[in-house]
């Protein structure tokens, strides 16, 4: 499967999410994500702690839909600045990379 590149900007102490919809390569069809589980993390360097693991939501299995999401609290802890993210796919019989990109952390200038 062809890894999809997609930047993100997120704004600190605001809820992000994200939705991604996934075709089968062989038909241009969307992808049945049945049977699938997900993660994806958020960090600064490949090879640093994360700094966020991003909720995932199958909102359309069927229909290939997947949701990250991070809520407030999780987005109040970053500092701003370039990120790095990828979202992995595991079938149960094997793990693939789908998604990956940078995400640009800004500063909230308004607070509530």
């Amino acid at each position: 499967m062809t890894v999809y590149t997609s930047n993100l900007v997120i704004h600190t102490g605001t809820y992000f999410e994200q939705t991604f919809v996934f075709e089968s390569e062989t038909s241009n069809y969307r992808l049945d994500l049945t049977g699938y589980t997900a993660c994806a993390r958020l960090k600064k360097y490949e090879s640093s702690s994360p700094a966020a693991t991003f909720e995932i939501a199958f909102t359309s299995r069927y229909l290939g839909k997947i949701r990250l999401s991070l809520t407030e609290t999780a987005t109040a802890n970053l500092k701003p600045g370039k990120y790095f993210y990828d979202v992995l796919l595991n079938d149960g019989s094997k793990i693939i990379r789908v998604i990956e990109g940078q995400a640009t952390v800004k500063k909230a200038v308004t607070r509530i």
